[in-house]
């Protein structure tokens, strides 16, 4: 986004409460009869894209175009001050900072003993929510209270007292901080290996986990630790395919949660996530009733925090419900109920465009590119697979763009594409080579999808399809091996060529015959 837009960019943001708090705010610096900063915040919501040049002709022979970059900055403070205002007790965060700012007006005025007492209600709600580095803060400034009064009103007791808890309170951020450094090397790991997919990958994640268990003593964590330490052992679970272990440390964060509603008022994206990842592992366990009961928990989330004013809960919460029910639907082989939540996906698409992160926006978009596939509707497919492969944004060495790569040959398989074929074929391979990701799956894959692209005879072309079922039955025992199976059922799909059968009802009696395994157990 150009600095220029930013202004359009963050009226667009705003919620019709907030424009009106801000009209009403504006209109109180109101000089004779009308207001500069209302008449260009109003123009400039109209447009849907902005544009300064008709912005300028609209008002030519005004006096604010004279220098209109300051006030426009005028105008785009003004707008967050008023927001700032609007939005002063929503959160435990900004009623602190309020309270801060008014103890250091209390105390410029010499009104100390005021000072003294909204300090005491600011440590108060800090402690309760656990904001260490806001507490180190509050006491910076009660120790200038102190310093004010003199040093022989304060006994040497209180000044070791004030000294040790100063201490506990840096040794809680520190202890935060490196738990936050180990969950962000983990998780680069993780967002470019993807999940283990040989030994080496194994001991790279154990690496940064032994590292975890060496760094923190659990004996002193808090809430914001608590959950840290148990979020990095579920992404590490995953990351080497322990999905059972994964669950109980996801559980565990949840009960944390749910035991403290305040949390979730105060800190939804983070219940939100955890849930989401719940529900995703429960999947993966074929524990379905208990992903339903997730889910439902997930969609009432709405209804239980106030939304209106957080566009990223509200875009997080589209895509990882829209995510979680593609998935759900295309393994249980219903797709043609995945194919009526197409048009909603699509506007939600278009509604947050890019303010949806790349890999979020990716696995919808490969989400609907199988649901075409399996719904025969192959330019549909080859359309969002193709919107992936052009993301600049998207980083190439994830998981993701590498079986896309793959869903894209199957595609061109399917539209006959002949003449590309060999060229899509080799660009793959190359891909994989470079990110070096070419593991047992992706070589049986490519080894033999070159013979079918060679091969004329139609019966030959079936054997093929049936020595890679074959072959893919054998790497779906290997746990490491049969992650490309999550992404999309490539050994489904080769029995359905072979057999002359629906991909979807294959899919669909394969879901059938392993709920029946579930249920027998």
């Amino acid at each position: 986004m150009k600095a220029k837009d930013s202004i359009h960019e963050l009226i667009k943001a705003l919620t019709k409460s907030e424009k009106r708090y801000f009209k009403l705010l504006s209109s109180l610096h109101t000089i004779g009869d009308e207001n500069n900063y209302i008449i260009i915040f109003d123009y400039i919501d109209k447009q849907t894209v902005y544009d300064e040049e008709q912005l300028f002709k609209h008002f030519k022979g005004e006096a604010f175009l004279n220098k209109f970059s300051i006030t426009k900055k005028r105008l785009y403070d003004h707008i967050l001050n008023a927001l700032d205002s609007f939005h002063a007790g929503s959160s435990v965060d900004a009623q602190l900072f309020k309270m801060l700012h008014s103890a250091d007006i209390l105390y410029n005025k010499s009104l100390y003993d005021q000072c003294r007492t909204i300090l005491r209600s600011a440590e108060k709600l800090a402690e309760k929510n656990n904001r260490f580095n806001l507490l180190l803060e509050i006491s910076k400034k009660q120790k200038r209270l102190h310093e004010n009064k003199g040093y022989a009103e304060i006994s040497s007791d209180e000044i070791a007292e004030i000294y040790q808890r100063d201490n506990y309170l840096h040794d809680q951020s520190l202890i935060y901080s490196k738990l936050w450094n180990i969950k962000s090397q983990l998780f680069h790991l993780l967002s470019h290996k993807g999940v283990s997919r040989s030994q080496e990958d194994i001991l790279n994640f154990k690496a940064i986990i032994d590292n975890l268990a060496k760094s923190v003593d659990q004996d002193h964590f808090y809430f914001d630790t608590h959950y840290l330490f148990h979020h990095i052992y579920s992404a590490y679970y995953f990351a080497i395919n322990d999905f059972e272990n994964c669950f109980l440390h996801l559980q565990t964060n949840i009960n944390f949660f749910e035991k403290e509603v305040v949390t979730i008022e105060n800190q939804p994206n983070i219940y939100f996530s955890t849930l989401t990842n719940a529900i995703f592992v429960c999947e993966k366990l074929g524990n379905y009733k208990e992903a339903n009961f997730l889910l439902e928990k997930l969609k009432l989330l709405p209804s239980t925090v106030n939304m209106e004013n957080n566009e990223d809960l509200q875009i997080k919460l589209f895509s990882s419900i829209n995510s979680i029910e593609m998935s759900s639907l295309t393994k249980r082989g219903d797709f043609e109920k995945a194919l009526k939540l197409i048009p909603l996906i699509e506007r939600g698409l278009m509604n947050y465009d890019e303010k949806i992160s790349a890999p979020r926006k990716a696995f919808l978009e490969f989400k609907i590119a199988v649901v075409y596939l399996a719904m025969g509707e192959y330019s549909n497919s080859l359309k969002w697979v193709n919107s992936i492969l052009n993301d600049k944004q998207l980083d190439q060495k994830e998981d993701l763009v590498a079986f896309t790569q793959l869903l894209d040959l199957l595609i061109h398989i399917e539209m006959k594409n002949t003449q590309f074929l060999p060229y899509a074929l080799k660009n793959t391979q190359r891909f994989l080579k470079s990110r070096n990701r070419v593991f047992a799956f992706e070589k049986v894959f490519l080894h033999n999808i070159s013979k079918i692209i060679k091969s004329n005879d139609i019966f030959e072309v079936e054997s093929i399809w049936e020595t890679i079922f074959n072959e893919l039955i054998r790497i779906e025992d290997n746990s490491m091996e049969a992650v490309a199976l999550e992404y999309f059922d490539f050994q489904a799909w080769a029995e359905s060529k072979f057999k002359r059968k629906s991909f979807r009802n294959i899919v669909f009696e394969k879901f059938n015959n392993q709920l029946t395994i579930n249920y027998s157990r």
